[in-house]
């Protein structure tokens, strides 16, 4: 990192080649702001900012706020806005399930069929409980097949590793019309000194994927633990062919499956034998029955609820599957595709904040993790603006992580507790999004975007605006 007279240096050079532009703007960044900009070696050019008062107004800072820029995870304020807004607080997935021929003596002499919606809550537990549903109607054998219909999104094929050549990354795992357990797998070590090793446990423990169970230990510091490992996650097993470091106590390790395809299937599949069920067939792919009414539903959590876990935890697969959903239920358009995705979320960002607003806006998807996508700080604090006027400004603010408190910023207590933030990071972007309250006693939107080579140096800036807008807001707000 460049000290400070250098850094300052820098900037001044880039002011030097375009002098105006820096004449205009540069005051109006704090001072705080600009010295972490120039301590990270990031020119004040690569920032987009906006801070005002909560519901609009004047902003009380504008930099560059109408530039396009990647937003990184923000783009899940649009998403989760507009599902709130288009769907409701108290909207649900259904995920209806079938069971075809004649049940005697507990068994089903046909098949059972589950077709997906889009349901990104589908987590170990709840498929469990699903299943759980077919034994409390009598069902103890299946002497046909599980049978799984996804027509509901129709994707195209893209490999695993082609955001960032990281496949067993679980923001990397494709969405799917149903999507179990996010087709990811928790590994968790404990350290047992006595005996030298750390115990693996992993989360689901899928009949058909072997794993060694336990993994040396080392005495070393807990400095790149999952490097340390030497892990192989495999199709034919998990294996560590490294140590474990005693000194990072207990630790987990979220991996997705390296076979995606087929995890739903191999789920399904160890769940049902593990409740004393049999199956003659297999979990196979098809179609669910047309025209005949479903045994039974299975239902969601509220939106609400998913919303906050999609904000709090910045959860990339569960945004996406979030996106897709609002074409299939709102406009019937099945099988929803990428493209009718971005439709809706555009047309959404037209609609509320303005069609100029939206204008030079392209949203890819609806995490965030693209590198095409672009918003301008004008526009997410046009999003903020209209959340804080309608009726569901709560649910999205309660969404948002606290400094200190939780979700993606539960480490971080150089702000205060006094604002709920969406955060952004990709390699290359760093932002916040979100409500900030004052020492006046009023709430201030508040979005800021770096793009640059070395952004995620430039987090401290981020920090002393948010800081600046809490104990700085009101006096320059009562200036001329």
């Amino acid at each position: 990192m460049p000290t400070v007279p250098t850094a300052l240096l820098r900037w001044l050079l880039v002011c030097a080649v375009s002098v105006a532009p820096c004449a205009r703007a540069a005051p109006a960044l704090p001072v705080a702001v600009r010295a972490a900009l120039a301590h990270a070696g990031v020119p004040a050019s690569a920032l987009a900012a906006v801070v005002g008062e909560a519901g609009g107004g004047r902003p009380l800072l504008q930099w560059q706020a109408d530039r396009p820029m990647q937003p990184a995870s923000l783009t899940k304020l649009v998403t989760t806005a507009a599902a709130l807004d288009l769907l409701g607080p108290g909207w649900r997935w259904h995920t209806p399930v079938w069971m075809q021929g004649p049940l005697e003596h507990g068994v089903l002499h046909g098949s059972v069929f589950i077709r997906g919606s889009g349901d990104p809550s589908l987590v170990q537990e709840r498929v469990w409980l699903l299943l759980q549903r077919l034994r409390e109607a009598g069902v103890r054998r299946i002497d046909g097949d599980i049978v799984l219909d996804e027509s509901a999104f129709e994707l195209p094929p893209i490999a695993p590793d082609a955001f960032d050549g990281e496949p067993l990354r679980p923001y990397n795992v494709r969405p799917a019309a149903l999507l179990l357990n996010f087709r990811s797998r928790l590994y968790t070590f404990t350290p047992d000194p006595l005996r030298g090793v750390a115990r693996v446990r992993v989360e689901p423990a899928l009949d058909t994927s072997p794993m060694e169970r336990t993994v040396p230990l080392s005495d070393g510091p807990c400095v790149d633990w999952r490097g340390a490992l030497a892990a192989r996650f495999a199709a034919d097993g998990t294996r560590f062919a490294g140590r474990y470091p005693a000194s990072c106590g207990e630790q987990s390790w979220a991996v997705a499956d390296p076979e995606p395809a087929s995890f739903d299937a191999r789920l399904l599949a160890t769940l049902w034998h593990g409740m004393g069920g049999e199956l003659v067939g297999r979990v196979r792919e098809g179609r669910a029955p047309e025209g005949a009414a479903p045994s039974f539903d299975w239902v969601s959590p509220p939106l609400a609820e998913v919303v906050r876990d999609i904000n709090k935890y910045s959860n990339d697969l569960m945004a996406e599957q979030l996106a897709l959903t609002l074409p299939l239920a709102l406009r019937g358009a099945a099988p929803a595709t990428p493209e009718s995705a971005r439709r809706m979320l555009t047309d959404w960002l037209a609609e509320r904040t303005g069609a100029a607003e939206a204008a030079a806006a392209f949203i890819e998807n609806g995490s965030g993790l693209s590198r095409r996508t672009r918003l301008s700080a004008a526009q997410l604090a046009a999003v903020l603006g209209w959340a804080w006027r309608s009726p569901l400004m709560s649910e999205l603010m309660s969404s948002l992580p606290i400094p200190g408190v939780d979700g993606t910023l539960r480490h971080d207590e150089r702000m205060g507790r006094t604002a709920h933030l969406k955060t952004g990071s990709l390699r290359d972007v760093v932002g916040l999004a979100g409500w900030v309250l004052a020492d006046d006693g009023r709430r201030y939107r508040l979005v800021a975007i770096v793009n640059d080579a070395h952004a995620q140096a430039a987090r401290p800036a981020l920090d002393a605006l948010v800081r600046w807008t809490a104990r700085r807001a009101r006096s320059q707000r009562s200036a001329p």
